[in-house]
């Protein structure tokens, strides 16, 4: 079911304002007086409160935070009449934005599902590969980790993020993700032809050839369900004999999967 987690953003054509994270660090700034205060009490670094104070000074049109540097406590901080209505218009769409996705709720489990998929259908980017899953596991390394995600299709894929981006997407079992992987990331071989040390060697069958000036767009049936398309050389396809139906391996690095979520 569906729960109000506070993940609203305001965005004002090109700008995106922010979501509940600024608003209060504004909130904090303008009870506090001080950038440094503001910081501790939303559990932000210091450094990290003076980035989103300028980037939303630099977004505004006018200054949200006025502030100076120097003196104890690292120096005072007051809102402008501008970030007060901000933070006001802010908690009234909150307000609303919460009675509104505990309507979805109420709707049921089906509504839910739906909301989940067109959440993932209008996510744009330019990957040409958007696979849904599921952190199946994480193996923790010494900077990097190393996520398996299990596709809706039955697949593993294997990706290789920061340690950082293991903590900031909350990358544990049973964590919704998008596995991301550019096509022209992806290589193409025939099944039971040498051994290669690229963590993901996925089965399947070329499903559409679709040749263009100088490289060949191949879209690969994986077993189990879903696609995944390949750009190689057209004459990579001559060589390998690539015929539509024909067995091969969807072949790329655990480097080359980006990994993502929607919430």
């Amino acid at each position: 079911m569906l729960q109000y987690e506070g993940s609203l953003w305001l965005t004002d054509g090109a700008r995106r304002w922010g979501g509940l994270d600024r608003v209060e660090l504004l909130s904090q700034i303008g009870q506090t007086g001080s950038i440094t205060a503001a910081a501790k009490a939303v559990g932000m670094s210091y450094k990290g409160a003076w980035d989103a104070v300028e980037a939303m000074n630099n977004l505004a049109s006018e200054p949200l935070v006025l502030r100076a540097t120097g003196g104890k406590g690292g120096g005072g901080a007051r809102l402008t009449a501008r970030a007060e209505r901000l933070i006001k218009s802010f908690r009234s769409i909150e307000s609303a934005h919460r009675l509104f996705v505990e309507h979805l709720a109420s709707l049921g489990d089906e509504a839910t599902d739906d909301i989940h998929l067109l959440r993932h259908l209008t996510m744009r980017t330019s990957a040409r590969n958007q696979l849904a899953g599921v952190v199946d596991r994480v193996q923790q390394g010494a900077v990097n980790d190393s996520i398996a995600i299990r596709t809706t299709g039955g697949a593993t894929l294997i990706a290789t993020v920061t340690r950082e981006s293991t903590d900031n997407l909350a990358l544990t079992p049973g964590r919704p993700v998008i596995a991301l992987i550019k096509a022209s990331w992806i290589m193409l071989g025939l099944p039971g032809q040498g051994r290669l040390s690229a963590s993901n060697q996925l089965p399947g069958t070329v499903a559409r050839i679709h040749p263009g000036a100088v490289n060949t767009e191949v879209t690969v049936d994986i077993e189990g369900g879903g696609t995944i398309t390949s750009i190689i050389t057209k004459d990579s396809v001559d060589n390998l004999g690539l015929v539509e139906g024909m067995a091969v391996l969807a072949i790329f690095d655990a480097a080359s999967v980006i990994v993502g979520v929607t919430d």
